[in-house]
């Protein structure tokens, strides 16, 4: 229904405490049946480039989709890893802000050969629910943040509290790359709303050809 649609991308969560968590056997299932144009991505929650990789690899994945705990180290990852995959990096935009919400100094660097294969979500997520929130985070304030991460090279993905209603809005601020919905577009937790998705994808086609 989503490809129907005119969804570019399907996410499938490989998260055990997600509503949404499903199994890689019913993902290469559901992947089989799917355009090849359309991305299929995998979403993990802290978890091993090893891991992800032989997912994406039994399921026939072409992204991964990271969501990782940035209270600790998360070492190099641009080092790593099947250079044929898409990875997307999610960063909460809460990260770039200090206790009193005011926006810190940061700085990003890649070199061009590790950017083109790597994307940046920036989310509303939390450490208790790492994605499908239904809050969106404030793009105006977020602004500065999103110009970085273009101008460094990644393409930048919005996140978080997403619906037909307010991602022309997102779109018109940030200038994402793409825009992903979780929540925005479900009935209920983890089942999907046909006419909300095609709603929001009309509503991202027009705010894109009002650029």
């Amino acid at each position: 229904m989503a490809a129907e649609a005119g969804a570019d991308a399907l996410g499938f969560v490989f998260y055990e405490k997600s509503p949404r968590n499903v199994t890689p056997e019913t993902v290469r299932e559901i992947v089989a049946k799917l355009p090849e144009k359309i991305e299929k991505v995998g979403v993990f929650v802290n978890q091993s480039f090893e891991f992800m990789e032989n997912v994406a690899a039994r399921t026939g994945l072409t992204a991964i989709q990271m969501h990782l705990d940035w209270s600790g180290d998360n070492g190099n990852l641009g080092s790593q890893g099947n250079v044929r995959l898409k990875r997307y990096l999610v960063i909460p935009a809460r990260q770039f802000f200090d206790s009193q919400g005011r926006l810190d100094s940061f700085a990003m660097s890649v070199s061009n050969q590790e950017s083109e294969n790597w994307a940046v979500f920036l989310d509303s997520g939390t450490s208790q629910q790492p994605g499908g929130t239904g809050i969106a985070f404030d793009w105006l304030e977020s602004a500065p943040i999103a110009r970085t991460i273009q101008r460094s090279g990644f393409d930048l993905v919005v996140a978080g509290g997403l619906n037909s209603g307010n991602v022309g809005e997102a779109i018109r601020i940030l200038n994402p790359w793409g825009v992903d919905v979780v929540s925005g577009v479900e009935a209920t937790p983890g089942k999907k709303d046909p006419e909300k998705v095609r709603a929001f994808i009309s509503a991202v086609r027009r705010a894109d050809n009002n650029k």
